[in-house]
């Protein structure tokens, strides 16, 4: 992906893949400033996701809401993006919002979603 970015600097996925690669690496911090610049590429990308995901593993729980909320915005039936806003509601204590968050998913067809409101949701 480094190559595809020297030939194309402007190649939001490539920086999008290689930031999923350094978060498989545990490298989120790295992880991040792949997708920031896939972002600035491309705002409508893909990238907001997965960056909230690399907030999410460093435990910076608001910043993966921040991301996920973005996500949905521009993807209005983003069901991981709800499911994973749950979980990290739920990490800062809010169930209520976890739950809207996980039914709203469970609602879109996510099975795991409908597993935590049954779990989780009274």
């Amino acid at each position: 992906f480094t190559k595809a970015i020297e030939i194309d600097p402007n190649y939001a996925a490539a920086y999008s893949n290689r930031g999923f690669s350094k978060g498989n690496s545990e490298d989120y911090k790295g992880a991040i400033e792949d997708f920031t610049k896939a972002i600035e590429i491309d705002p409508n990308y893909d990238a907001y996701f997965n960056r909230g995901l690399a907030k999410y593993d460093l435990k910076d729980y608001y910043g993966a809401i921040a991301d996920y909320t973005k996500a949905i915005e521009i993807d209005p039936n983003y069901a991981a993006a709800y499911y994973n806003r749950g979980i990290a509601k739920e990490n800062l204590g809010d169930l209520s919002g976890a739950c809207a968050d996980w039914r709203k998913a469970a609602n879109l067809g996510d099975t795991d979603a409908a597993e935590w409101v049954k779990n989780q949701c009274n």
